[in-house]
């Protein structure tokens, strides 16, 4: 079995999949508008350590449009994005975390489940190395089709500030 970690920097904007201790792909990533931090509503990317506790969208096409975490039966366009300019998008696939530490992102007003934050598709025109997301942690959808075929429930994320 192989020792798989997910490591994201918020200051690179970067993701890295690292196995047995080897960067094995490195994809760009957009974090929070906000910046890190761990509270309810603050809109910002969790720190720390986390595992992914659930993998949604297995099978579904590129750029399939997920609503409440559930397949809308939409794929995305951009005629799709002019009659909703509303929509956060999330696309394709979605890797939902839990923390791991209590009372930093795990439990209370802290807790990376309970705040809803992903692993996620997004459009693909949206800016990667720039922090612009709500909280999530967003990914060309190629990129992150890529990296959930090559993960696991269980295997650790660490988000690094």
């Amino acid at each position: 079995m192989c020792e798989r970690l997910i490591c994201v920097s918020i200051p690179e904007q970067q993701l890295a999949l690292l196995e047995e201790g080897v960067a094995t792909a490195i994809y760009p990533v957009s974090t929070a508008r906000n910046g890190s931090g761990e509270r309810r509503g603050s809109g910002c990317t969790p720190r720390g350590w986390h595992r992914i506790r659930i993998k949604i969208g297995a099978g579904l096409p590129l750029n399939a449009v997920l609503v409440g975490r559930r397949p809308t039966g939409e794929i995305y366009s951009p005629e799709l994005a002019d009659d909703h300019p509303e929509r956060d998008w999330i696309l394709s696939r979605i890797l939902w975390l839990t923390g791991l530490e209590a009372g930093f992102n795990r439990g209370g007003e802290c807790d990376t489940l309970r705040r809803y934050i992903y692993i996620h598709g997004c459009p693909d025109h949206s800016p990667m190395g720039a922090p612009l997301s709500h909280g999530c942690i967003r990914m060309r959808n190629r990129d992150l089709l890529e990296l959930f075929e090559r993960v696991d429930v269980g295997d650790r994320v660490f988000i690094a500030d």
